[in-house]
Parts: C-alpha cells; sequence; structure tokens
C-alpha cells in the first residue's frame, strides 16, 4: 500500500474545498427559498380566512346535513407532492409511505384509486407500493409557477369528479414546521368536511353587521367551494416545496460536516506526508554532510 504523494493530496484538498464552498451555497439558496415558500403560505391566511366567513355567512341559512356525500362505494381520488430534484433526503420516500398506508386506512382498493403526482421522484415509491400513478406533473421551480401548477391539478381533479365517479379528494403532502424539520401530512379536500362548516357556522361573526348576496345560494356555494379548493392546492403546494428544501437542508448539513471530516483527515495526511518528506531531505543533507566530513 502506497501513500499518495504531496501533490496528489494537494489536488484531493482542493477538491474537498470547491465541493464544500458548493455545498454551502446550496444550503444558503435552501434557506433562501424555504423563507420565500413560508411566507407565501403566511400571506394565504387573509385569503383563507375570506373564504371562511363566505361559508359561514352560507352555511348560516343551511343545515350541514343537507350536504350529503355522494356514493357509498369509496372512490378516491389522490394528489402527492413529491420533488423532480435529487439530494433532499428521504423527502419522497417519507411521504410515499405515508400516502400509501393513509389510503390504505381509508379502506379504498387500489383498483379504485386515481392517483396524481408533483414531483417525478416520488412516483417510483408509489408504484413500489402497487399505486398507479394516472397523471405526473412538474414541481414549480418558483412562486409564480405555483399558480399555474395549482390550476393543472384543479383541472384533472375536475374532471375525475365529473367522468370517475371519485367522491373523495385527498391530498398529501409535507408539511413544513420549522428550520430543517417537516412531516407527512394530509387534507381530505372534497367532500367537504361537516364538522368544520358547523364550527365555522357557530363562529361569531366579527361585526355587528351580516354581509348580504344576491346570487342564488345554489350557484355561489359552488364557487366558494372552488375558491377553498384553489386555497388549500396553493398552500399544499408551497409547503411541500419549503419542505423540500428544508430536507435538502438537512442534507446538505449532513454533507457539509462529512466533508470537514474528510478535509481534515486530508490536511492532517498532508502535513504527516510534508513533515516525512522535510525529515528525508535532512537525513540525506546530514548523511552527505557526514560523508564529505569523513577523513581520507
Amino acid at each position: 500500500f502506497s501513500m499518495p504523494s504531496i501533490e496528489t493530496l494537494k489536488r484531493r484538498i482542493r477538491t474537498a474545498g470547491d465541493l464544500r464552498s458548493l455545498v454551502r451555497t446550496m444550503k444558503a439558496l435552501a434557506a433562501v427559498s424555504i423563507r420565500q415558500y413560508e411566507r407565501a403560505v403566511e400571506s394565504l391566511a387573509d385569503y383563507n380566512r375570506t373564504v371562511e366567513m363566505g361559508f359561514q355567512i352560507l352555511m348560516r341559512e343551511k343545515e350541514t346535513s343537507l350536504l350529503k356525500e355522494r356514493g357509498t362505494k369509496k372512490c378516491l381520488g389522490a394528489v402527492v407532492f413529491g420533488s423532480d430534484l435529487g439530494m433532499c433526503g428521504q423527502f419522497n420516500e417519507q411521504i410515499a409511505a405515508y400516502a400509501l398506508e393513509e389510503m390504505k386506512k381509508l379502506g379504498c382498493e387500489p383498483s379504485d384509486r386515481s392517483c396524481v403526482v408533483v414531483g417525478a421522484r416520488v412516483t417510483g415509491y408509489l408504484e413500489d407500493g402497487n399505486q398507479k400513478v394516472d397523471k405526473e406533473l412538474s414541481v414549480p421551480g418558483s412562486m409564480s409557477g405555483i399558480t399555474l401548477t395549482v390550476q393543472e391539478i384543479n383541472e384533472i381533479l375536475s374532471d375525475w369528479w365529473m367522468s370517475k365517479k371519485i367522491n373523495q379528494l385527498y391530498l398529501f403532502y409535507n408539511n413544513h414546521i420549522s428550520g430543517s424539520q417537516y412531516r407527512p401530512h394530509s387534507v381530505r379536500l372534497l367532500p367537504l368536511d361537516l364538522e368544520w362548516l358547523q364550527d365555522i357556522k357557530m363562529r361569531k361573526w366579527p361585526t355587528k353587521v351580516l354581509p348580504m348576496y344576491t346570487l342564488e345560494w345554489q350557484k355561489l356555494f359552488p364557487l366558494i367551494v372552488r375558491q377553498y379548493v384553489f386555497v388549500s392546492l396553493f398552500q399544499a403546494t408551497a409547503e411541500s416545496l419549503a419542505s423540500e428544501n428544508a430536507s435538502r437542508l438537512a442534507a446538505m448539513q449532513g454533507a457539509e460536516k462529512n466533508i470537514d471530516d474528510v478535509l481534515s483527515g486530508l490536511k492532517l495526511q498532508f502535513h504527516q506526508e510534508r513533515q516525512m518528506a522535510i525529515t528525508d531531505e535532512l537525513l540525506d543533507i546530514v548523511a552527505g554532510f557526514e560523508a564529505l566530513a569523513e577523513p581520507e
């Protein structure tokens, strides 16, 4: 076993340093992206509150019991949010395993499920669990792309609701907690949760004046539902993107630590090799001096 030369060690140290710089750049980009998508979720709070107030006014005139769930056999439509890019740890594997487990708990057979995936890398994990993927969409690369992705998902779900007689729509995505932490989460998009509607109905109105509407209830209620679906899809997309970057941040932190360990080892080896080379040179000088100093 031959030790690497000093020049070889220099190249390895230089390469590891360049890789550490790249990892630090990716960490910074991930941290900036997390905050960007967090702000997007925060900005939805007022929008979501407005939608809930719309439901509150409309449900004052109707009983939640009138909103019957259609069909007796469960036909499930699912949207699973993953990633298109790698270097994000167990992000895709975790959400796929969670979605498969939750769909199984709902008592819906794989043959009665339709699934759309946002992010190509989660598809394989779902198919390994015998879940067919009907449609695969790309993950938006920026804030401006979220709206277009939401519109695509909405069109697919609307088509399923009408043509496939699906009576349950669920969203599965990773919910960002803080920093590099996230956890799998699910939302039943449709039919609306009757307990949730009843809770909204019983809330106290913030002012003394109740708003009025002139459009027929049967026409206005579906419009509010569409706004609710849009908000839910937008939030799920933004939360998933924040969680993806959180997972990537954690992966880069681990990679940076490993690189630092490798660099420390290389530098130690470099100093040892350099010291040995200096020692050899000194011994050669001493040996030469002694040879010259010997009497003839």
